[in-house]
């Protein structure tokens, strides 16, 4: 078997379809995954038809590669489908950084989503809660026969909580939780099938009535986890030693974990590794967003989802924890030709696997983000590549679009008029050439 190096030096230098190549020596992909992943007709208008309503047509975003990732001592090629400058860059630089120290570590819990049926018009709420709970075994057997697929594999409706709401704007509730193993299943069609499944029997248990019955999405109970390790050498750059930074870094974590001004700012950060991920992957990544956010006000206060410490030999160690509940199975996966590919270019066997990278994604993009914002500000590490899309929007040629990029950034006049000054006062040059 030959080795797999995420490590590809000069990758970001290559032309787009060299580094298509590169990518298909990675992981021996076939030529449709190359082809999906390059975009070449990946969504037919049919096919996206099927997807969701009212379709008109398909719409476009870069697909990237994220390299240098060791996750769990495995190297890994991570496709990041984003449009903002930087975050591939990024995610890519921290993942060489954290290389350095070992690669990530990651783990993850079981696949459990949250199931919720809302009962009202209960009399005795703590009454009727026990009565469910004596009902536990009944309803379990209930929920399980909606999903033979599921629990044919192992999983399926493991246990039931029962939460009281005395009060609320419309009155008191019962709210019972379905907690459902999902597999390698996202679950939500399979976690709202159950849900609906016991409800009549709940109603008949406690004499209310059932309304929402519906998954959650603040999966507590599917974490994924991340931990980092960077020597301070690693971090050391333009004669900042490695200490210095590490001492910035740690800073600007404690700012987000005090402030949920900076900490929402700081936790988009962290999206920003991960968002692009899940949607390369097909996945519903509006859920994740919202369990994340929930998950970081969990204590009442807004705050952090990571923590960055140092530790006893000086080096900067960053661990990273939320809710990730993915699927390689159903979904818009199986439709979608490109996820198909990024799944197969990832290799993963679980869904517990692609949260794990996918959380990793996320604590590199943090890492990136904080030594950005503490060491040389945002704007420096945005400038080149803002430029070149500034250039490209100018209407320079591709074999000037280099040559203006530079000279915006030398001039540190990164706008679209100066660019077409630029454009315009280059090509009006070569005319002139070209008649002598």
């Amino acid at each position: 078997m030959t080795y797999k190096n995420s490590r590809l030096k000069g990758f970001y230098q290559l032309a787009p379809a060299d580094r298509l190549k590169a990518v298909g020596a990675f992981d021996g992909l076939n030529t449709a995954d190359l082809e999906a992943l390059s975009g070449s007709d990946a969504l037919p208008i049919d096919r996206a038809d099927k997807m969701i309503e009212n379709v008109i047509g398909t719409f476009s975003l870069p697909l990237g590669i994220a390299t240098n990732f060791l996750i769990n001592g495995r190297d890994i090629l991570i496709p990041m489908v984003v449009e903002e400058p930087s975050i591939v860059a990024g995610a890519s630089y921290a993942a060489k950084m954290i290389r350095a120290g070992g690669g990530f570590q990651a783990s993850s819990t079981a696949s459990i989503m949250i199931g919720q049926v809302q009962l009202v018009g209960i009399a005795a709420p703590e009454g009727a809660k026990h009565q469910i709970l004596a009902h536990r075994n009944e309803l379990l057997e209930l929920a399980n026969r909606q999903s033979t697929s599921i629990t044919g594999l192992g999983g399926g409706a493991l246990d039931i909580e029962v939460h009281t709401f005395p009060t609320s704007p419309m009155g008191s509730m019962v709210v019972v939780h379905l907690l459902i193993d999902c597999l390698d299943a996202m679950g939500a069609n399979a976690t709202n099938t159950m849900a609906e499944a016991i409800a009549p029997r709940l109603e008949a248990i406690t004499g209310g009535r059932a309304y929402l019955r519906i998954l959650s999405n603040l999966t507590d109970r599917r974490l994924a986890r991340a931990r980092a390790v960077v020597p301070p050498h690693a971090l050391a750059r333009d004669g900042i030693s490695g200490d210095e930074v590490i001492e910035g870094i740690l800073w600007a974590a404690a700012f987000a974990a005090v402030d949920p001004y900076r900490a929402t700012t700081h936790n988009k950060g962290i999206l920003n590794g991960i968002d692009p991920v899940l949607l390369a992957t097909g996945q519903d990544w509006r859920a994740v967003e919202a369990g994340a956010h929930a998950y970081a006000a969990r204590s009442g206060t807004y705050t952090s989802l990571s923590a960055w410490e140092r530790d006893a030999d000086g080096n900067l160690v960053g661990t990273l924890e939320l809710p990730l509940a993915v699927g390689i199975i159903g979904g818009a996966i199986k439709v979608h030709p490109t996820s198909q590919a990024a799944l197969k270019l990832l290799n993963v066997k679980s869904a517990r696997e692609l949260a794990e990278i996918c959380a990793c994604s996320g604590l590199a993009s943090n890492l990136a983000a904080l030594r950005a914002l503490s060491m040389e500000g945002i704007q420096r590490g945005h400038m080149a590549l803002h430029a070149r899309q500034i250039a490209m929007g100018a209407g320079a040629p591709p074999e000037l679009v280099d040559l203006v990029t530079s000279k915006l950034i030398e001039e540190r006049t990164i706008k679209l008029s100066r660019a077409k000054a630029i454009v315009h006062e280059l090509t009006s040059h070569e005319h002139v050439l070209e008649a002598r």
